[in-house]
């Protein structure tokens, strides 16, 4: 049987270095790779670039790699929640580039598939599409975009086998299955491990052809992002 387990977190990430271009998993602090950050933080690595739909808060998921400036560039489609990700930018010291949302998965969706750009409405007009190769296409006009190019993929799933087969659980299933094996690595952390074969081949969302290092998270916060509650009369 295919075996992709890494005994540790220290192990999966055999390979990072400064100035690495890599894709971190979640949708605000849902479904991120928190044991990966929090090894990315400890091992203090600098000058990276980091893809990912938002910078998490001040105090918690990428927020923690922001403090330390060890992000040189940010790729992201929204950054409303981190204060010292706003100071960085407006004051030059973090490099940020804004893209939709759509835009942003589907560069990863096209990194995965293999495919080197492609064409998309999103943006056209705006200063997103600036600098950029535009096409009419059946009288509406499209800007091309390319596929992103990374050097490691860290996703979080709630299940997953040796094989790196994996399940996604809610929400969770936002970023994480479009960038597996959107990188030259892909790293996969989850809440359980099970051995190959113990999954359910009809629930699967990623085969572990996509994945080539699996491992058990520790410890998982999954803290809320914006908690907003009402008082009961």
């Amino acid at each position: 049987m295919i075996q992709k387990t890494v005994a540790s977190v220290e192990e999966a990430l055999q390979g990072v270095t400064d100035a690495m271009t890599l894709m971190l998993g979640g949708f605000g602090l849902c479904g991120i790779p928190e044991n990966a950050i929090s090894e990315l933080v400890k091992q203090n690595y600098t000058r990276l670039t980091c893809i990912s739909n938002n910078a998490g808060v001040d105090d918690f998921g990428l927020g923690l790699l922001l403090q330390k400036k060890q992000i040189q560039k940010m790729i992201s489609s929204y950054v409303g929640e981190n204060a010292e990700f706003e100071r960085q930018m407006l004051s030059g010291e973090l490099d940020v580039e804004l893209i939709p949302q759509g835009t942003l998965a589907e560069r990863c969706r096209a990194a995965q598939g293999g495919f080197p750009a492609f064409y998309t409405p999103a943006g056209y007009g705006t200063e997103v599409a600036e600098g950029k190769e535009t096409r009419e296409f059946n009288g509406k006009m499209y800007v091309l975009e390319h596929a992103f190019e990374a050097d490691f993929a860290f996703v979080k799933a709630w299940k997953g086998d040796e094989a790196g087969n994996l399940i996604f659980k809610g929400t969770a299933r936002n970023f994480n299955p479009c960038m597996c094996g959107a990188a030259k690595i892909t790293v996969a952390e989850v809440e359980e491990l099970l051995p190959a074969g113990s999954l359910d081949p009809d629930q699967v969302h990623i085969p572990g052809i996509f994945v080539q290092r699996i491992f058990q998270g520790a410890h998982y916060e999954k803290r809320i992002e914006q908690r907003t509650v009402r008082n009961i009369v």
